[in-house]
C-alpha cells in the first residue's frame, strides 16, 4: 500500500472516531437532560414553618478591666491585680472555672495626636466571658464584678441551650411538616393534581435573643441599686422545605 493510501485510510479512521465520540457525547447529554427533567417535571415544592416562644435558659456576658498607666508594666500589673480580684469575686459567688473563660488580653500604647504622635501612657485590658444557666444571678454577677474593679461590661446574650432545643425539636418539626403538607395539599387541589409522595426534604433551625447592658447606667460599686436584667423571650423556630411528587 502506497504512503498516500495509508494516509487516506488514517484520515477516514480519525473522521469515523470523531463522529462516534460526538454521537456518544450527544447521547449522554440527552440522557442527563431527560433524567433532570424527569426529576422536576412532576413535582411541587413547599415550605413549612413553626415557632415557639421560650424563656432562654443560658446567658453569656463579657466582664473586663481596662486601666491606663505611665508604663506598660504598671498598666499590666494594675490590670492583673484588679482582674484577679474580679475573678475571685466571681468564684466566691459559685461560678466554676468552666464558666469563666478569658476572651481578650491587651497592652497597648496610648497616643496624643495634638501636634505630633507621642505616647502618653499605656492601656491594659483583660476580659473574661461568663457562661451561666443561673439567670437569677446575672444582676449580682454584674454588681459584684463592678464593685471588685470591673469597668468594662460587654453585651449580654441570652440563648436557648442545645438541651432545651432538643426538647422542642420534635414538636416543631411535626408542626412545620404539617404546615408544609397543608399548603401543598391546597396548591395541589387548586392545580387539579394529586400528591403521591415526597422527593426531597430539608430542615433549618434558628433561635436567639440579645439584650445590652450599658455600663454608663450602672451604680458602679455603690451597691445601692441592683442592675436590672430581664432575659425576655427567645423564639425557637424550624423551617422545612419539601418537594412532593404529583400526578
Amino acid at each position: 500500500m502506497s504512503p498516500e493510501n495509508k494516509n487516506d485510510k488514517s484520515y477516514y479512521v480519525i473522521i469515523a472516531l470523531s463522529v462516534v465520540l460526538v454521537l456518544m457525547a450527544a447521547t449522554i447529554y440527552a440522557t442527563s437532560q431527560s433524567g433532570s427533567e424527569k426529576d422536576t417535571e412532576n413535582t411541587i415544592s413547599m415550605s413549612g414553618y413553626a415557632e415557639q416562644k421560650v424563656v432562654p435558659d443560658t446567658a453569656t456576658l463579657s466582664i473586663g478591666v481596662v486601666v491606663q498607666s505611665a508604663t506598660a508594666k504598671e498598666a499590666s500589673n494594675e490590670n492583673a491585680a484588679l482582674m484577679s480580684a474580679v475573678i475571685a469575686e466571681l468564684k466566691a459567688m459559685g461560678l466554676q472555672d468552666k464558666e469563666i473563660q478569658t476572651s481578650y488580653v491587651s497592652v497597648s500604647p496610648v497616643y496624643n495626636y495634638d501636634k505630633e504622635q507621642t505616647i502618653t501612657g499605656y492601656s491594659a485590658s483583660n476580659s473574661v466571658q461568663i457562661t451561666t444557666t443561673k439567670l437569677d444571678n446575672l444582676s449580682e454577677i454584674i454588681d459584684r464584678s463592678t464593685a471588685a474593679g470591673a469597668n468594662d461590661i460587654g453585651s449580654i446574650s441570652f440563648i436557648v441551650s442545645d438541651d432545651m432545643q432538643k426538647q422542642l425539636r420534635e414538636d416543631l418539626i411535626n408542626k412545620a411538616v404539617t404546615d408544609a403538607s397543608s399548603k401543598a395539599a391546597t396548591l395541589a387541589k387548586s392545580l387539579g393534581v394529586e400528591i403521591t409522595g415526597v422527593q426531597t426534604s430539608s430542615i433549618s433551625e434558628n433561635s436567639g435573643s440579645r439584650v445590652y447592658y450599658d455600663m454608663a447606667t450602672a451604680e458602679k460599686g455603690s451597691g445601692a441599686v441592683s442592675t436590672p436584667i430581664q432575659p425576655g423571650e427567645s423564639t425557637v423556630s424550624t423551617s422545612i422545605q419539601v418537594t412532593y411528587y404529583i400526578e
